[in-house]
Formats: structure tokens, sequence, C-alpha cells
């Protein structure tokens, strides 16, 4: 029997790889001859960079770049030298991780040294950069990203101008003949989770700027500065930004990520699973058991349990899935699929207990299963 392990994360409690070795402990104290394939998965958010480099095995490469702010700051990406791949996460340069909330002010930040990691991952030789573009302060429609890699914007006085959101609608032309001579050898892959356009009511400044700090002059002055430089975009790359879905992620770094980038917008879990060459990998299973901290309505239109699902449905293959806590009705849990649902909470004294022994409870968990597939 083959059985395939394929959990989120447990949040502050179990990592994906900490369920995947609790299952494969459980499963095999009943059947020691089980084919166990362990595949943890994460959808771009908080725990992506572990779970990512469990198929990249890359190493942590270190570099000084700007913060959102233009002041100096230690970031961090993976980097496989064998092949080629770099795993980058915007945040790590431009994040609001990197700030007090008092600091958040997204209309004079940059996306700077976000550009200055994928400049660093080139040099390296990557042919393949994957960007995680969540958790960012910033709303320059990635210019700053930009210019780090040689496109220059210029005001009508051809005056480069500072890389910032306020200062959009001063930009009349893109110079593109100064862009690093080794990004059309790279391929991008955007994790991208957000559908947003870039500009309107249901656009980047509108929806996101006010959690970065924007007033509601500021959110104006965004917006019109997006749809200013969406017309330049237009003009320079021949393409109608506001039909590109996910244009407006991250204060218009989707826009950016596929016209200076030429990158592909996909689903965080998306990638992680073409990482991990996952369906491939679900060639003759008998089962997948997938998990997550909380298995309630959200599942249904998330992100990690949902992607294995959509895969598990396509090869007909049953899924069983061990959560902390359950929060769906039965007929729910059918309806979405899952044959086979187990809770961390049904074993527990507490909450406090759950989340202090998840590794027992889910091998625990995994024993009962395997008991039941004979």
């Amino acid at each position: 029997m083959k059985i395939v392990i394929a959990p989120d994360k447990f949040k502050n409690s179990l990592t994906g790889l900490e369920f995947c070795n609790a299952v494969e402990a459980g499963l095999k104290t009943m059947h020691p001859d089980i084919q166990v394939v362990k595949l943890p998965l994460a959808d771009g958010g908080d725990g992506t960079i572990e779970v990512v480099n469990f198929y990249l095995k890359g190493k942590v490469v270190n570099v000084t770049v700007n913060n959102p702010f233009f002041q100096p700051v230690t970031a961090s990406y993976l980097y496989s030298e064998t092949s080629k791949t770099a795993f980058i996460e915007m945040a790590e340069a431009s994040g609001v991780k990197l700030l007090n909330p008092e600091q958040f002010d997204c209309k004079n930040a940059t996306t700077l040294g976000t550009g200055e990691m994928i400049v660093d991952a080139i040099n390296k030789g990557a042919t393949k950069i994957i960007l995680g573009i969540g958790g960012s302060a910033t709303n320059d429609c990635g210019i700053g990203m930009a210019t780090a890699l040689g496109y220059r914007f210029l005001d009508e006085n051809e005056h480069d101008v500072k890389p910032i959101g306020a200062n959009l609608s001063k930009i009349v032309t893109i110079d593109v003949t100064q862009v690093h001579p080794k990004l059309n050898d790279v391929s991008f892959e955007i994790a991208c989770d957000v559908t947003n356009p870039l500009y309107g009511k249901d656009g980047a400044a509108y929806v996101y700027g006010p959690q970065k700090g924007a007033t509601e002059a500021d959110v104006k002055l965004l917006d019109q500065g997006l749809q200013d430089f969406s017309n330049i975009i237009a003009s320079v790359f021949n393409i109608d930004p506001q039909t590109v879905q996910g244009a407006g992620a991250a204060g218009g770094m989707g826009i950016a990520s596929k016209v200076f980038l030429n990158g592909k917008l996909e689903p965080g879990i998306q990638l992680v699973k073409n990482l991990a060459q996952f369906d491939s990998k679900l060639d003759k299973a008998d089962w997948i058991i997938t998990g997550e901290g909380k298995l309630d309505v959200q599942t249904f239109s998330g992100k990690t349990i949902k992607g294995v699902m959509t895969s598990a449905k396509a090869k007909q293959i049953k899924v069983a899935a061990f959560c902390g806590m359950i929060d769906l009705e039965d007929s729910d849990i059918a309806s979405f699929g899952i044959e086979y649902a187990d809770a961390v909470i049904n074993y527990s004294k507490d909450l406090n207990d759950a989340m202090k022994n998840s590794y027992n409870y889910v091998k625990l968990m995994a024993e009962k299963f395997a008991k039941t597939i004979v």
C-alpha cells in the first residue's frame, strides 16, 4: 500500500515535515511495510521557505539591500547551485515585517531591495527564480524592483524618478536600454494568491493601502498614480494592466512581475506543488493524508488542502485529513471529498496540551487510521 503525506503546517505547533514524520511513525507502527511518500506543502505564507527548501535543498544566502525606506537591511533567500534556482520572498527586503506599525507609510516605500535580491541571485547564476510577493509594505508598482534591474523611470525633464509610490504620476517614459543583460535568461514564477486589479475600488491602493499606513488622501494619490503609470506600461509593453488578474497584488508587484520580469503569476500552493513534482508522485497511491491547524469553511476556498483535493480528485485517490481542530459538519467534510477526518483536539486535554503535544497526538491519529485501512 502506498500513502502520500501532504500537509500544511499546524501554526505555532507542528511544521509540515514534523507532521509527515509523526504520521509515518504512526502508520508504520501498524503496517511496517507500508510505502510512505512525504510531500509537505505550503501556500506562500509563513513557513513556505522551509518547505521550499525541502525540495530545493539550497543554501541560505544573506545579502545587504535597501529596506522599504532606503536603509540597509540584511535579507535572506534560498539558492540551489545544482538546479540554479532561487527562492526569494519580497517581504525579506520590502515587507511590513521589517517595520513597526507606526512606521508604515507605503506612499514613500520602495521595492528596490527586492530587486537587489533578484540581481544578486542572477549574478550567482540563477536561471529560475521563484518570487513570493506577500507581506509587502509598498505601493510603488514595482518600480523600485525594476530600478535595481536597470530599468529607468524618467520624468518630463528626463530625470530619474525616485522609485516610490508617491512619484508614479511623475513618470512619463521608461528607458529599457540598460536592463540587466542576463534578465532574459531567467524564468520567473510568481507566487500570487490575490486577484485584485491594479487600480480602482478593488485595486492595490484602496484595498491594501490603509493596512500599510496610507491615509485617505494617500490612497487617492496612490490610486491616481497607479492609473497614470498603467498608461505608461500600456504604451511601452503593449498590455493593459487592468486586464491582468492579480495586477494589484503587493502594491502593484503583480503587474510589475509580469512586465518587468516576464513572470508567470500562480497561486503559492501551485508553485510549491510544481516544485515537489506533486502530481507525478501521486501515481499508484491508495491514500493521501493531508492536514492543517483548523479545518473549517475557509478550507473550501483556501489554499493547501484545496490544492491537495484538486490533485486527488483528478487521480481518484482517497483523502484523509488530520487537523488540529475541525469546525465542520460531517456532511460538509464528505461533500468536500474527504473520506476520513480526525482532530488533535479529540485526544488532548485542552488547547494548550494540543499545541504542546501535537506530534504525539498526530502519531496516535495515524495509528488509529492505519487500523481502518487493513
